[in-house]
């Protein structure tokens, strides 16, 4: 006795896939407050906010701490994203105008977004998590802690 349909290959890759994503869905789910703070970065964000590459959001929430993902740390330079959102650009000379530009954009993006979840009811505290996940999508290596 059989339990499985007998099911043809493309069937079973497609079922793969449905498994996985559900199975990412639900390990990176973010929290109804987190949510609902998301929806507001969404709704306040500037057109310029909107349309970067990197998505500023909250990851999740702690109490009144809204935990949200940067693309940048100690261990990720500005160099490497900015190398990433703007390949133009030439990062390894820190004097060029263009480099200063872009590091001083995704500094003022990412200050926008910190400031809209800070305003938001019940948010005391805005705290910075490298967003590994986004990071290593998009084959920038980020070193273990």
């Amino acid at each position: 006795m059989m339990l499985l349909p007998k099911l043809r290959a493309w069937q079973w890759i497609v079922l793969v896939l449905v498994l996985a994503f559900a199975v990412d869905w639900f390990i990176q789910r973010p929290d109804d407050k987190a949510r609902a703070l998301n929806a507001a970065i969404a709704a306040q964000a500037s057109s310029q906010l909107k349309a970067y590459p990197y998505p500023f959001r909250v990851l999740r929430t702690e109490g009144g701490t809204a935990v949200m993902g940067t693309p940048r740390n100690r261990d990720v330079s500005v160099a490497h994203v900015i190398k990433f959102i703007h390949p133009e650009v030439n990062v390894m000379n820190s004097d060029d105008a263009a480099f200063i530009a872009a590091q001083k954009e995704l500094a003022a993006l990412q200050s926008e977004a910190r400031n809209i979840v800070a305003e938001q009811p019940g948010v005391t505290t805005v705290v910075w998590e490298i967003d590994r996940q986004w990071l290593s999508g998009h084959g920038i290596d980020v070193p273990e802690n």
